[in-house]
């Protein structure tokens, strides 16, 4: 029971705790100057990774020593194709839409259960560091880890560049204890690290909406909101529906595993699976919050550019409406009748003069004290 209750301790380690470094016979990132998928293929026994003399071993090798010996295998691919897959697909006895799935990628976040095996989906979720947002930043990026969970084996496909679970690998290693709980321990560990990746990018997003809320509404010229590009909030908006669609999905699956039993799912690990789920929960309403908020955000936005234009044509409309006047009293002396009044008067130009800037003056007098200039 000791294992257990260090399990958050060991799936979430301390910043105080210096991780070995991520180098070593396990990568999990694909070379592309290798011709294969596999980035990294073992045999634990007892909760312990067996060493070979012949390096790394194939998935064919690694379950013929687990059937002879016990323990289990844990594969990694990145991104194998149809033909890569075929072979370990066939040895493991995966089911063909599973093996569909996998190589397919772009699944929505699901649990499927098959006769021996468990197939789960997990989209991860990468925030993009940036300077400043703009219309056309890209906040989060995505990727995607599916898990196939066996009695004696454990395999995940990677696809996109985000999400490795290289320091994973190596923190489940560094405890023996937990490892000897079989698959099911590497499943809630890659379940937790996954979520813990969402509420990172959770905060990180409210940051980014709480700068945005700001400039929409802190003061411009005169005390007046200034405002800001709605094509920023609309592209904030795309990238939160997109974290929205990686989060929602996965709530059903992690409630599945955390309440009902399952035989490839020991009973101590299935209920730190609440945990997860409860996590989900929690990030998906902040998810729902930031869509709500974002919204109220746009049409404050819209509001206030609707507010300046019309503010705009307010003063538009003011002058004009002053020089309206100079341009009547033009029009009415630049008409050429020989009889008209104050025409031959000495003090005619500086008496209507005088007039015209008087009722200006008045008029723009008049507009300021009611706001319209």
């Amino acid at each position: 029971m000791s294992m257990i209750r260090d399990l958050r301790a060991v799936v979430r380690p301390s910043s105080r705790v210096s991780l070995r470094k991520e180098s070593g016979p396990y990568d999990t990132t694909r070379d592309p100057a290798t011709t294969t998928a596999v980035v990294d293929c073992a045999v634990y026994r007892d909760g312990r990774r067996l060493v070979t003399e012949g390096g790394q071993l194939t998935p064919q090798e690694a379950m013929r020593l687990v059937r002879r010996d016990g323990g289990f295998v844990w594969i990694g691919l990145h991104e194998p194709n149809e033909a890569e897959f075929a072979g370990i697909a066939a040895e493991f006895g995966l089911h063909p839409l599973a093996v569909e799935d996998a190589v397919q990628a772009h699944q929505r976040p699901k649990l499927e259960r098959y006769d021996d095996s468990l197939f789960t989906v997990f989209k991860t979720i990468h925030y993009v560091d940036k300077n400043r947002l703009t219309s056309s930043s890209e906040v989060v990026e995505t990727g995607e880890v599916m898990c196939f969970t066996g009695r004696d084996f454990f395999i995940t496909v990677r696809h996109g560049g985000q999400g490795s679970l290289r320091a994973l690998r190596h923190r489940l290693q560094d405890d023996p204890e937990l490892l000897a709980k079989g698959p099911s321990a590497v499943l809630h560990a890659i379940a937790d690290h996954v979520v813990d990746g969402y509420i990172a990018v959770a905060d990180a997003v409210q940051d980014d909406i709480d700068e945005v809320e700001t400039q929409v509404f802190s003061p411009g010229r005169k005390g007046t909101p200034r405002g800001t590009d709605a094509g920023q909030i609309y592209q904030l908006k795309r990238e939160v529906l997109e974290f929205k669609r990686a989060v929602a999905p996965l709530l059903r699956p992690m409630q599945l595993l955390s309440e009902r039993p399952m035989r490839l799912v020991d009973p101590e690990i299935q209920k730190y699976f609440r945990d997860v789920a409860d996590h989900v929960a929690r990030v998906q309403e902040q998810v729902i919050g930031f869509d709500e908020l974002l919204n109220s955000i746009l049409q404050a936005n819209l509001a206030q550019a609707s507010v300046a234009q019309n503010e705009d044509m307010r003063k538009i409309t003011s002058w004009a409406a002053i020089i309206a006047v100079p341009t009547m009293v033009c029009g009415v002396y630049g008409m050429n009748f020989d009889y008209m009044p104050e025409t031959h008067w000495k003090y005619g130009y500086p008496l209507v003069l005088s007039v015209t800037v008087a009722i200006c003056l008045g008029i723009h007098r008049t507009l300021k004290r009611n706001g319209w200039l």
